[in-house]
């Protein structure tokens, strides 16, 4: 009895600490395209939330006070043709610190966030990816990167991470 207890303690605390945010998913309306990785959905039972794209990081877009970076706009038009006014699933992986779901988006069972990297519209962000993701992101921006397709057309294009560093 007692073994069974704790094993199903165990199995609670993994399956809350763990699996509970990966197993979240979210639907709703693309209303907002921020920048070529971060949108805000409308769902009902959810409200607006801002969603950060999982395991990629675009180029940074200018701000009225802030410099942005080549292919900024583009990476963020192209999002916006993608999911602007679409109905999308987000299946959630964390929180970020600016307090937005992280999340694998996806519109028509396309992965979008991959389909951002393997068009050269950002890079895979390998600080944060983990797990099946993070070989098959690095393996599309490689591609993107022998094919020359979108940021991949400059010889050395900056990433954002460092470019945010610098500002």
């Amino acid at each position: 009895m007692r073994l069974h207890l704790s094993c199903l303690v165990f199995a609670l605390c993994l399956f809350c600490t763990g699996s509970i945010a990966s197993a979240k998913t979210l639907r709703g309306m693309v209303k907002t395209v921020y920048d070529g990785d971060t949108l805000v959905m409308v769902g009902r039972g959810t409200g607006r939330v801002t969603v950060r794209l999982y395991g990629i990081d675009a180029p940074e877009t200018a701000r009225p006070d802030k410099p942005g970076q080549p292919f900024g706009s583009q990476s963020r038009r192209v999002l916006m043709y993608k999911l602007l006014g679409k109905e999308v699933i987000a299946a959630l992986v964390d929180h970020d610190q600016h307090g937005r779901a992280v999340a694998v988006v996806k519109q028509a069972g396309r992965d979008i966030n991959a389909e951002m990297v393997e068009e050269g519209m950002a890079w895979a962000y390998r600080r944060f990816l983990i797990g099946p993701d993070a070989s098959r992101y690095i393996n599309l921006e490689e591609k993107a990167r022998r094919t020359r397709r979108g940021l991949w057309r400059d010889r050395n294009p900056q990433p954002p991470w460092e470019f945010r560093r610098k500002r």
